[in-house]
């Protein structure tokens, strides 16, 4: 082994060499992947070396066997669960981040990263129209995001009842209830397993999967003690928003700790034509979104966004001898976050918010849910389409008759190979789902998405 930066050239040649070649592939190869992980691990079956490898014939080998299984998620016909390509920019600065190699906890240790991702954040409030001050944290994913605010709210609930949570534990201490939406996403419930709080109170929603005010309202007089309300910005199968105003003030009187879940539509803040929608978003608590859906940058990248930082970093900060801690201002990120070590995620955050400018987030916004009314409005012309949601964002939920005829043009769909598009269920009925997220999507896409589409029904 030797600590000359010359080894690294040859394996970062080859990786850029094939790197560019999958990226020019992206356009025109067929979404789906061509092998299955089981038959791919057969051919990576096999005892480790007994010695070292040669690291740019190693890449060479990693890049051949994996080629056959990679799916095209970076295509702008991929049209499956809520899935972004990545930003020129955003792409580059993550390889920067590898090749920094910064353990981006500490703002002492790491002062690049840590500024970077503070202006990132900055951005992030300013863009969304959320309280200057806040902390934000720039975690795994969405479900990481709801995590941290949702513990910031177990925190500060149980801070109001009078428990020491940091000292006494859940065990003995006060109940907390939390409310959800009928139609609240599956990450939600997994943070609130994950924070020992279990499964929320359900409270009725429309035919669109918004929470129904008056049925909050009469779902919290039934409760006293700690709560916490979930709200939605982007339903997973209508894109629709919460009415986050009047359901926020219902919850705060109720003396609640307000949280969105805003995955993918968080970002509909960003824009004249879709902020209405969210009317009212400011005035949560925490809030959560996920920079590779709508953003478009590289996996994994959550982020997080609290009001009051006080109790974000009493439930997640540490504070111990060896470490360097800032503890005034805008606090060290792993204050901000379940992880002590992790790899510097926000500056990819910040390479995209820098490289678009204000107008290019907007445009960025618009253009994806433009393109989703394209592919509702073309889908539904042709006979025995039926567009079951309101679109108006980024999603669009399809049937094609009974139960039985949708499972088959999904399964056509994807077995072609040609665009992806996920299958669920919505309204007790099997439903093909649309969800755009990709900057790359045009409208050749959208049209050869159509096209597919139709051909999956013929057949």
């Amino acid at each position: 082994m030797t600590a000359d930066p010359n080894v690294f050239s040859k394996p970062l040649d080859r990786a850029h060499a094939h790197a560019t070649e999958w990226l020019s592939s992206v356009p025109t190869r067929p979404v789906a992947p061509r092998v299955t992980a089981d038959e791919l691990a057969k051919t990576l079956d096999g005892p480790l070396p007994g010695g070292p490898s040669d690291p740019t014939a190693v890449i060479d080998e990693l890049a051949a066997v994996a080629e056959p299984g990679l799916m095209a998620m970076p295509s702008g016909k991929f049209f499956g669960w809520v899935i972004g390509g990545t930003l020129p920019a955003a792409l580059a600065a993550d390889w920067l981040v590898t090749a920094w190699d910064q353990n981006a906890g500490m703002r002492f240790a790491t002062p690049a990263t840590a500024a970077i991702e503070q202006a990132a954040g900055d951005w992030i409030l300013d863009l969304l129209g959320l309280p200057s001050g806040s902390d934000v944290g720039f975690t795994t994913g969405g479900t990481m995001a709801n995590f941290v605010g949702l513990a910031a709210g177990r925190q500060s609930v149980l801070d109001g009842a009078g428990w020491d949570l940091n000292t006494l534990g859940l065990a003995g201490g006060p109940r907390i209830t939390v409310f959800a939406g009928r139609e609240r996403h599956a990450s939600v419930d997994l943070a609130l397993r994950y924070l020992g709080l279990g499964l929320p109170v359900l409270v009725d929603a429309d035919a669109e999967g918004r929470i129904i005010p008056a049925a909050l309202a009469e779902a919290m007089r039934g409760v006293s003690g700690p709560t916490i309300l979930c709200l939605q910005a982007g339903n997973l199968h209508s894109g629709a928003f919460d009415p986050m105003r009047e359901c926020v003030a219902i919850a705060h009187d109720h003396g609640a700790w307000v949280h969105v879940d805003g995955a993918f539509g968080l970002w509909a803040a960003a824009s004249p034509l879709y902020r209405d929608h969210l009317d009212g978003l400011d005035t949560a608590d925490s809030w959560a979104t996920d920079a590779h859906k709508t953003l478009n940058v590289p996996y994994d990248c959550g982020i997080a966004v609290v009001a009051n930082p006080k109790p974000v970093r009493a439930a997640l900060g540490v504070q111990t001898s060896y470490l360097i801690n800032a503890d005034h201002g805008p606090g060290d990120p792993f204050d901000k976050v379940p992880e002590l070590s992790r790899r510097a995620r926000g500056v990819p955050v910040w390479a995209a918010l820098r490289s678009l400018g204000r107008s290019g987030v907007v445009q960025l916004v618009e253009g994806l849910a433009a393109n989703a009314r394209a592919l509702a409005d073309g889908l539904a012309r042709l006979p025995g389409v039926e567009v079951l949601n309101d679109v108006v964002f980024t999603q669009v939920s399809l049937t094609f008759g009974d139960d039985e005829n949708t499972r088959r043009v999904t399964k056509n769909l994807i077995d072609s190979g040609l665009v992806w598009m996920s299958g669920s269920r919505w309204r007790d009925r099997d439903i093909l789902r649309v969800s755009v997220s990709n900057w790359s999507t045009d409208a050749t896409d959208v049209a050869d998405a159509i096209s597919a589409v139709e051909r999956a029904m013929s057949q």
